[in-house]
């Protein structure tokens, strides 16, 4: 099965117990729309949010966005049930489902087994997973569960908060940075000394972020908790965009636009991108593998990086016309 063209710049957290957010959501502007039967719903309203869900699916216009689904832990028992009330009632509409607190491949073979025999019920194309390392157990086995379901998983999604609380880590918000991960210079004649602030999630990022790319999946950042701090939040995405993930969550419709321009190639990187691809094929044309632009060696490596900036616009151009059709 060959995986939809998909952005996934911005990816909206959308509770299914928020009936108004629902309906608001297919229109916020995220290149995918998750509705939340997870964390954001209390356990009372659990069996509500489902059927809010599947209405929400059925009855809404997603056709601005991809659209998924995020089940309940597969340690609950409102897990099954979540996957078979919504794929037998609302499949048809969903693009993925998102699998939190992945620890192993058995936990993503499960949903896949389930999914299988639903699809093959209703007659339903294959829907892809998302999943969730936001344990030590699923960051311990992330290249693992990488390779765990290579016709179905699409991404995996780096949840900082669970993660904290599984490594017991010290934290002081959702993402954000700890004034305590940080290391100090060389002190100077006068004894002063620069302090350093580091990424305390770097580790985590990059490791989730190499197995995504070494097994063709997707790495997407999660949550940044402080909706009020846009410098917060766009620092954290560069971050992950310089490290080579794809996209981040917005818990806040605010977020959208942020992320949008975070993983959207600069007009700068766009002009530099094609005028790689001009001089390789220059210096193709005249027998050479290798070529210079403004100074700088460029060879076969900086095509491909190239080649990767020019097709992430074309699916934006692709996805901002389609908008603009249906607007």
């Amino acid at each position: 099965m060959a995986f939809k063209n998909r952005l996934h710049r911005s990816e909206l957290a959308v509770p299914g117990s928020n009936e108004r957010m629902l309906e608001k959501a297919p229109h916020a502007g995220a290149d995918l729309v998750f509705l939340d039967l997870e964390d954001a719903v209390a356990v009372s309203d659990k069996e509500q949010a489902r059927q809010n869900v599947i209405h929400a699916l059925n009855h809404y216009d997603w056709s601005n966005c991809s659209v998924s689904v995020r089940i309940n832990g597969l340690d609950t028992h409102f897990c099954y049930r979540d996957i078979v009330d919504v794929v037998e009632q609302a499949g048809d509409k969903l693009d993925t489902l998102l699998v939190p607190k992945v620890g192993q491949p058995s936990d993503l073979q499960f949903v896949a087994l389930l999914l299988e025999q639903i699809e093959a019920a209703k007659g339903l194309e294959p829907i892809n997973l998302h999943a969730l390392i936001e344990t030590a157990m699923g960051m311990a086995n992330v290249e693992a569960i990488a390779q765990s379901c290579p016709d179905r998983l699409e991404a995996l999604v780096f949840g900082v908060a669970d993660y904290a609380a599984s490594t017991q880590a010290r934290t002081i918000g959702m993402g954000g940075t700890n004034p305590d991960y940080l290391v100090l210079g060389n002190p100077n004649d006068r004894g002063e000394r620069q302090t350093y602030l580091g990424n305390q999630w770097h580790f985590a990022m990059s490791r989730m972020i190499v197995a995504c790319r070494a097994y063709g999946l997707r790495p997407i950042d999660g949550p940044f908790g402080d909706f009020s701090d846009p410098e917060g939040y766009l620092a954290v995405a560069r971050a992950f965009a310089a490290l080579g993930g794809e996209g981040k969550w917005a818990i806040h419709p605010s977020q959208i636009v942020l992320a949008n321009q975070v993983f959207t190639p600069s007009d700068e990187e766009i002009a530099r991108a094609r005028k790689v691809v001009e001089a390789m094929e220059k210096a193709a044309a005249e027998g050479m593998g290798a070529a210079s632009i403004d100074g700088r060696m460029i060879d076969a490596a900086s095509i491909r990086q190239a080649e990767v900036v020019l097709e992430k616009v074309e699916q934006i151009e692709l996805m901002e016309s389609k908008r603009e059709a249906v607007a």
